[in-house]
């Protein structure tokens, strides 16, 4: 794919320009006018002129037709242009690497998968991040990126340091244990970089895709997580360290976890799929999202992850129950359960998206 020739938008980001991109972002088909978005903005009708001047002569934003006035000349309206700009999302699982290439829209454009080893160093998993992004933006590494391109967002399990990008101790892997992803990465590729937890990007793109409220996103494949989504910002805490949900010790003399505790949620989890028994599985998940909910009272728990997804309505229907069980012992009404309907790789591209639309990512 050409992405050569698009404009510098990591300039663009000021507050009076995301809130118009934002709204353009998010019009309908048939476009909107200045006028309209002056009035959902807050800003003068001229603030509004100048800044979609500046988008159109950026390529950023295009006519899309006349709407009859009810007085004088037909208002022109706007729309955003998709292809102006891209992101490349990057999911790394313990075992396999999925990348993405969206448009300002946060649309796939382009995906490619590759199977992962964790247990292989991080210089070999840089590599393979900097081999596929390259496949996707048609650059070989080293080279420049395309211009157009804002960057590349990377999720993976945590705990992580978010602000600068380096890891902590994977479970299961120590040896990633101080490792600066970001400036790794960075490095390599020669374009922006950021570095989250997989629960986090995949909260953050669960967000602005209009889930609203405060909610916990549960992901469950080769680890368990959440990431937490807190009046409509991504709370990952002063360390980074909200949302390490799988470690959650439920069960004193359980059986020991990679963490190094016994009776983790995530280790009984994944003991019980292993066994093949997805209700104990679900119960156990449901069990430590009851603890969650009544610690933060969110609006609803959404369910993630190829564990998840390759038995959703067990899963659904067994984190459902042990959440109604308890709201019946309160007399409450019950936290709802709901199937997520991003995935991770899309949510690690809103990173770098999210900001030039004023989305508050916490």
């Amino acid at each position: 794919m050409n992405l050569n020739g698009g404009v510098n938008l990591l300039a663009l980001r000021s507050h009076n320009a995301a809130l118009v991109l934002d709204l353009l972002r998010t019009a309908d088909a048939d476009g909107i006018s200045r006028l309209e978005l002056a009035e959902r903005t807050g800003l003068t009708p001229q603030a509004v002129s100048k800044i979609t001047a500046r988008l159109r002569a950026d390529g950023l934003v295009a006519e899309a037709g006349h709407r009859a006035s009810t007085g004088g000349k037909p208002r022109t309206v706007l729309r955003l242009v998709p292809e102006a700009g891209h992101a490349v999302g990057v999911h790394l699982d313990r075992d396999e690497l999925r990348a993405v290439l969206v448009d300002l829209t946060g649309a796939v454009v382009a995906e490619r998968r590759a199977a992962l080893d964790f247990g292989v160093g991080a210089e070999a998993v840089v590599r393979a991040v900097a081999r596929e992004v390259g496949a996707l933006t048609g650059v070989r590494s080293p080279g420049p990126l395309p211009r157009s391109l804002l960057g590349v967002g990377v999720a993976l399990p945590g705990p992580l340091d978010h602000a600068r990008g380096v890891l902590h101790r994977v479970t299961g892997f120590p040896e990633w244990d101080g490792f600066p992803l970001r400036d790794a990465l960075a490095g390599r590729l020669g374009a922006p970089v950021v570095v989250d937890k997989d629960t986090n990007a995949a909260a953050l793109g669960l967000a602005v895709a209009g889930e609203r409220g405060s909610f916990a996103y549960l992901h469950l494949s080769t680890g368990l997580g959440a990431g937490l989504v807190i009046g409509g910002a991504v709370h990952r805490g002063a360390r980074t360290g909200a949302g390490e949900f799988g470690h959650q010790v439920v069960r004193l003399d359980g059986p020991l976890c990679g963490c190094g505790n016994r009776g983790c949620v995530e280790v009984l989890c994944l003991d019980a799929v292993a066994r093949g028994d997805l209700a104990e599985a679900a119960r156990v998940l449901g069990v430590g999202a009851g603890n969650l909910v009544a610690l933060l009272d969110v609006d609803v728990v959404l369910l993630g992850g190829r564990t998840v997804a390759a038995a959703p309505e067990a899963f659904v229907r067994g984190v459902a129950a042990v959440l109604q069980e308890r709201a019946r012992r309160g007399g409450e009404e019950p936290v709802p359960v709901r199937l997520a309907s991003g995935e991770v790789a899309e949510g690690a591209a809103q990173l770098l998206l999210a900001p030039l639309f004023g989305r508050a990512e916490g």
